[in-house]
């Protein structure tokens, strides 16, 4: 490796050396994101554009096959569609950003930028909402939201960002829950079968579920730091919206009924999580499936006799395959220069093909999440390639869940957890009472939060850890993102 090569990989901050900035670094060189004259606002560049279109696919295309459909709302809602939800305006009055002139002249109402869009979507529904025949309404929206964050990092904390947001509306509170579960179900998925990132579902806290939520229920990553990751949560709003804005439809007896409301959302912070979850020290790992390309073919000695049609013969193999594959026959920098390139994008998988290689009727493969090259035969070489594709993502997964399993403890003794909290960073499993007053003291003493009431519990003990009263609850504990 030349010297210009190493002084590449080193630009990127050792993980172990300092996280934040190992993170920021693995973003900046690869040119994710740039930062915009306003703090907080994110430019989206096209490699990390990439990955959120292939989240937004992914989902898009589930949640189609349910029965949703996208629509568009305004981004500017008056304030007094706000001061509607009680719950609601407390939880985001201190994040919003207010908009007060239209060009000169000072407006009648001020309007308020979505940091969501729950008024919007209700004072709609209102007017669109007869009778249970025209039950479910099942809408989704792909949008940008703003939220007067004062402390920001790109994709995981930023004052707008994108996201997608589902409203829906249900004759019964049964069938608004079914479909509040259907969606994190999905929302699991995107994280576990496209990102290989393993989460845990659950229900939150009352504390700590959405404003003016019946329920809110959520999937939990934890990083490579033992920093947990709220990944995306699904709302089960009862019918605190539809009184507050009094959307009424007629029922199947001729009474005035209100319907039942779910939200639910995942957000660009899926691609923070995607980051810290898989990458390593020499910039990202992507797994297979997000990857907006999942092969590089790099020719070895291109201008020999032969090299540049055999690789370019490979190139339409994979791509007839349906392989996200790019070729880099540029004479502009070497072969190694090339290699700790792809490697810092994240590329997953990258073919060398040389004279010998052509002779021996094989080529080079190398995993970006192993480094290891492994001599591959070009006879069936897509389906070769497909699999390998297939078996990386399989393992990122498991390694991934495997790394949360060794940063799982299980909590019996609440004196030594705070002692532990700052040693020993992960997901803490312990029993609760279900008593507000011991999760505040989690909080304030500790700095981390209840993540979820799991859905799949384990009795851990008979009493809570915190205050000694009765168990109710199995919970994961974290210091979060």
């Amino acid at each position: 490796m030349s010297k210009k090569e190493k002084d590449f990989v080193k630009e990127i901050t050792p993980m172990e050396e300092d996280f934040s900035r190992w993170y920021t670094d693995v973003i900046m060189k690869n040119e994710l994101v740039d930062y915009s004259p306003v703090k907080g606002f994110m430019v989206i560049r096209p490699y990390g554009f990439a990955l959120w279109e292939g989240i937004q696919k992914y989902a898009d295309e589930r949640f189609k096959e349910t029965g949703h459909k996208n629509m568009y709302f305004p981004l500017l809602i008056p304030e007094s569609l706000l001061n509607k939800e009680k719950n609601h305006v407390e939880g985001f009055a201190p994040e919003v950003a207010w908009v007060t002139h239209g060009g000169s002249q000072e407006l009648a109402e001020r309007l308020f930028i979505r940091p969501t869009s729950e008024t919007i979507i209700c004072h709609m529904y209102k007017k669109w909402l007869n009778s249970y025949r025209d039950l479910p309404f099942l809408y989704n929206q792909w949008c940008n939201i703003v939220r007067w964050e004062k402390s920001t990092r790109p994709f995981l904390r930023t004052a707008e960002f994108l996201w997608q947001e589902g409203h829906t509306l249900h004759e019964t509170y049964d069938e608004a829950q079914e479909e509040t579960l259907m969606i994190l179900e999905i929302y699991r998925s995107v994280a576990e079968d496209l990102l290989a990132m393993p989460v845990v579902v659950g229900k939150k806290s009352e504390k700590e579920k959405f404003a003016g939520a019946y329920a809110t229920y959520t999937m939990e990553a934890l990083m490579h730091d033992g920093q947990a990751l709220q990944a995306g949560t699904s709302h089960n709003l009862g019918q605190h919206f539809t009184k507050a804005f009094d959307i009424k439809f007629q029922g199947r007896t001729g009474q005035e009924e209100y319907p039942y409301h779910t939200s639910w959302g995942i957000t660009t912070r899926l691609i923070g999580g995607l980051i810290m979850v898989h990458s390593d020290n020499r910039g990202l790992v992507l797994p297979p499936k997000i990857a907006p390309t999942q092969v590089v073919i790099i020719p070895i000695a291109q201008k020999k006799e032969g090299v540049l049609e055999k690789a370019n013969e490979l190139y339409e193999q994979l791509k007839a395959a349906g392989i996200r594959v790019e070729l880099d026959d540029s004479s502009d920098n070497s072969p190694g220069w090339k290699f700790n390139q792809y490697e810092m994008k994240g590329y997953p998988i990258r073919i060398e093909i040389g004279p010998r290689d052509i002779e021996n009727n094989q080529a080079v493969a190398v995993r970006r999440d192993k480094l290891e090259k492994e001599t591959i035969s070009l006879q069936n070489f897509a389906e070769t390639i497909s699999s390998m594709l297939d078996t990386m993502q399989n393992d990122l997964f498991e390694k991934a869940k495997a790394h949360r399993e060794a940063h799982t403890y299980v909590v019996t003794d609440y004196e030594q957890y705070k002692k532990d909290v700052h040693e020993k960073p992960g997901f803490a499993k312990m029993m609760w009472c279900k008593d507000e007053e011991c999760e505040i003291k989690i909080k304030e003493e500790t700095g981390a939060t209840i993540r979820c009431i799991p859905f799949e519990q384990e009795n851990l003990g008979n009493v809570c850890p915190i205050c000694g009263k009765e168990a109710k609850h199995m919970i994961y504990v974290a210091r979060a993102y």
